[in-house]
């Protein structure tokens, strides 16, 4: 009981002052666009590089992370330590983007950590929204040269073995961008390895990243490899 105190209290201070970091960036009145976005991306990076260092949480990636950019990074999605266990990988890789998130994140109590980290807010409900939500990507893909987006296809945590079916989303993103689309299964069900962190000695995560496939075939490709990389 003590030891969940103490990893949520850390977790707690150490959002808080995130939270501060990225407010500043994001509210600045004189950064530029692609500026914001790379400095967030190193934040956010920051942040969850202390994250798994708290929680003896170590990461091996299997498979080659792409070298170009302009790519949508397609995730299986478990526990909010995804996010924490790709930041890491994207930050040793120097890669810079941004989440898609579900509008009802941004309006949670935790929401200004999506809001000033330089998430994208996608409303699902309305029309407008979404027209807004695909205006803004474009409109950040041709500003930034080396961006990438990061999403769940499934669109939800997902508690089951299998993954859920894909949401449109991921496929008309990379249709109406021409992106080529990285998939990534993390091989371990992060809510379980969440719960009994911190370790006395390191815990390894594999994550599996694969060839990059097409929109047309996004959810049977990830299939086909996601089958691969369970053996």
């Amino acid at each position: 009981m003590f030891k969940e105190f103490k990893k949520m209290i850390f977790m707690a201070k150490l959002t808080y002052k995130y939270i501060n970091i990225f407010e500043k960036t994001y509210c600045h009145p004189f950064i530029s666009f692609k500026s914001a976005y790379k400095q967030l991306s190193c934040d956010r990076q920051s942040f969850s590089t202390k994250m798994l260092e708290y929680l003896n949480i170590e990461v091996e990636i299997i498979g080659e992370v792409p070298k170009q950019n302009k790519v949508l990074y397609a995730i299986n999605h478990r526990s909010l330590l995804d996010i924490i266990v790709m930041e890491s990988i994207f930050k040793k890789y120097n890669k810079n983007g941004a989440w898609i998130a579900k509008k009802e994140l941004f309006d949670a109590f935790y929401g200004n950590f999506f809001k000033y980290s330089a998430c994208i807010s996608v409303d699902l409900e309305t029309g407008k929204g979404l027209l807004k939500f695909f205006k803004e990507i474009k409109k950040t893909l041709s500003k930034i040269d080396d961006f990438n987006i990061y999403i769940f296809p499934e669109g939800q945590r997902n508690k089951e073995k299998d993954i859920l079916k894909f949401q449109s989303g991921a496929q008309k993103i990379a249709k109406a961008n021409k992106l080529d689309i990285a998939p990534v299964f993390i091989n371990d069900t992060l809510e379980d390895v969440f719960k009994n962190a911190p370790y006395k000695e390191a815990r390894v995560v594999k994550v599996h990243i694969g060839n990059l496939v097409k929109h047309e075939s996004l959810e049977d490709d990830y299939i086909t490899f996601m089958n691969e990389a369970k053996g």
